[in-house]
């Protein structure tokens, strides 16, 4: 397995079968124009297996964090610790940065998830709670 930064735009569509959905061309370039936004791919025998993404922020008071963003691994590569390999790799390359911490959210019953962060090193944070605002669904008390 070979794990690399995909800078170039191609590449991202090269392994458009691991995002949830076919990667937009316009979302894509503006995704790898802004250095604070990483994206890693997991080669097994020349072909992508599995994706990272991170998105750094920097707050006032905090310093510079980075958002696991979207973790995928193609169905016949699961199970074989690549999910862990490019959490890590992700991980490493957010201590390069300078960043004091690697965050990500993740539904309570992806227990596939959640083996895989703990297993690259991470900790469930307590009583937490995601709240979120999706703009594009309509809806009675959306404006």
């Amino acid at each position: 397995m070979e794990i690399r930064r995909v800078t170039r735009a191609a590449e991202v569509m090269a392994a458009g079968d691991l995002f949830d959905s076919p990667p937009r061309p316009d979302a894509t370039a503006r995704f790898l124009a802004d250095d604070r936004h990483h994206l890693l791919i997991g080669y097994v025998d020349g072909v992508p297996a599995g994706m990272v993404t991170g998105v750094e922020m920097t707050h006032p008071d905090k310093g510079t964090e980075l958002f696991l963003y979207e973790l995928g691994v193609a169905e016949p590569f699961r199970g074989r610790g690549l999910g862990r390999a490019l959490t890590t790799a992700l991980a490493d390359l957010a201590r390069e940065r300078g960043c004091h911490a690697l965050w990500t959210v993740t539904e309570e019953e992806n227990t596939a998830a959640r083996a895989t962060y703990r297993s690259a090193g991470g900790d469930p944070e307590p009583a937490q709670a995601v709240y979120a605002w999706d703009f594009d669904r309509a809806g009675p008390d959306r404006r």
